[in-house]
């Protein structure tokens, strides 16, 4: 259920492009489901997460840009500009504190050694860095529709794939638990 909540106004967006063709009507709902979301979370919570609350201005102040002068390269930047700031969190977490980012995000549950997850990290730089870059090139080589399917699924497919992918290699480097034949004690 929590990944529809955070889903809701791509999908909004996404549902209005469809039923109406118009981008323009598309970017106002999604203004108006952004703004609900984050008081839902507000109410509810107390609390917005910081990712929700980047995305959340980006997508007013370039969705509002968009309305205003009513061009539709406003909301089409606007994914980039969220993947790119994310690689710079990414890469500024390198220089700011004792732990890089994705081990803030994931060091609660997985431990790991320093060269891991710096490889780790730079790895989502470079994954933020080439979201940025491919939704440009998709928004400016190809059809308005186009855009609009792969700002739904191609942007979570391929974050989905990088997930995955993420997740089978930080199995190869998980440290291994000895059973007891292992270490030479008698069961």
């Amino acid at each position: 259920m929590q990944l529809l909540f955070d889903f809701f106004p791509i999908i909004a967006f996404f549902v209005t492009y469809k039923v109406t063709g118009n981008m323009f009507a598309a970017t106002a709902v999604i203004i108006v489901a952004v703004i609900a979301q984050t008081a839902w979370q507000w109410l509810r919570h107390r609390k917005v997460s910081q990712m929700a609350l980047i995305s959340g201005v980006l997508v007013l102040i370039f969705g509002g840009l968009t309305l205003l002068i009513h061009d539709k390269v406003f909301i089409q930047w606007k994914v980039t500009v969220v993947n790119w700031l994310f690689a710079a969190a990414f890469l500024g977490s390198r220089f700011f504190g004792d732990q890089l980012l994705i081990q803030r995000m994931m060091g609660a549950n997985v431990q790991l050694e320093r060269p891991v997850w710096e490889t780790l990290n730079w790895a989502w730089i470079g994954f933020f860095t080439a979201l940025g870059a491919i939704n440009l090139y998709i928004a400016y080589n190809f059809s308005e529709a186009f855009w609009v399917n792969f700002k739904l699924f191609g942007l979570l497919g391929l974050t989905l794939v990088f997930a995955l992918a993420q997740a089978v290699w930080l199995s190869s480097k998980m440290p291994q638990e000895e059973t007891p034949a292992e270490s030479g004690k008698p069961q």
